[in-house]
């Protein structure tokens, strides 16, 4: 595998940030590795960071790079620090960052395929709100979303949670006073919606463990869900939010991509 430590300039934010690749490379040498690709672009999964991370996190945390080396898929992991992959109200615009520039540049950059069936997006905390939020938004371009712990009911989270004071007032600099309710930055409205149309939808894939702080959210994102036709696994079990649960679940979403076999 090669690893890539990107610094570029971003025309939607208005400054420099940065992205962490892993590339796939076939090798016949390496010493406890077998490493595979699947052709000249390579299958992609944008794997999305949590709210005091950056775009490292993954490398330092998981065993991400040895977990993907024989699928022969790319992965890419940008850096959008605390903005729940939103443009904000008083802040960047990451939504347009994430959904529509950082894949095109990711594209100019790296040969990554740019087919909707070799396309995925998975991430943990308010990278699974960013992760759902992707798959939802832009069913067009990712066959797959998935969502380890995520932030799933953002109204209920910041508004009415433990710390609601605290958190409303980022929640404000996110998403601006009113609520998010019935708007595109709600997954439950968008699940809806997604429903309803006759466009492509992904695949969902959601996890938490029963004693994480998140865990009531995910149960509401689950039965909304199950309330209509689009296709989710959902699986849940003992664990926190933390790092242990995410490095074993993160095997469980690199097994259930819908990948083309090799």
């Amino acid at each position: 595998m090669a690893l890539i430590e990107c610094k570029f300039y971003s025309e939607v934010l208005g400054l420099n940030t940065s992205m962490t690749v892993i590339l796939p490379q076939k090798t016949t040498t390496q010493i406890g590795m077998s490493n595979v690709t699947r052709g000249d672009l390579h299958p992609t999964l944008y794997l999305l960071h949590g709210l005091s991370d950056d775009d490292s996190i993954w490398l330092r945390r998981t065993s991400i790079e040895r977990y993907v080396a024989e699928m022969g898929i790319a992965v890419v992991m940008p850096n959008v620090h605390r903005s729940f992959y939103t443009d904000m109200a008083m802040g960047g615009r990451y939504w347009t960052f994430i959904s529509e520039e950082l894949p095109m540049l990711a594209r100019s950059f790296f040969p990554l395929s740019d087919k909707r069936e070799e396309n995925f997006v998975a991430g943990l905390s308010m990278g699974g709100y960013g992760a759902i939020k992707l798959g939802l938004r832009k069913p067009e371009s990712f066959a797959a979303a998935a969502s380890l712990s995520g932030a799933l009911d953002m109204a209920h989270n910041f508004l009415n949670g433990e710390g609601a004071t605290t958190k409303s007032k980022e929640y404000e600099m996110i998403f601006g006073k009113e609520d998010t309710a019935g708007t595109p930055e709600d997954l439950l409205w968008l699940l809806e919606e997604v429903n309803r149309s006759t466009g492509p939808k992904p695949a969902l894939y959601q996890c938490c463990g029963t004693e994480d702080f998140l865990y009531t959210d995910n149960l509401r994102f689950r039965d909304a869900c199950q309330a209509t036709s689009l296709s989710l696994t959902y699986e849940e079990g003992p664990g926190t939010h933390e790092w242990g649960y995410w490095n074993a679940k993160i095997r469980d979403v690199l097994a259930w991509l819908p990948l083309k076999s090799n």
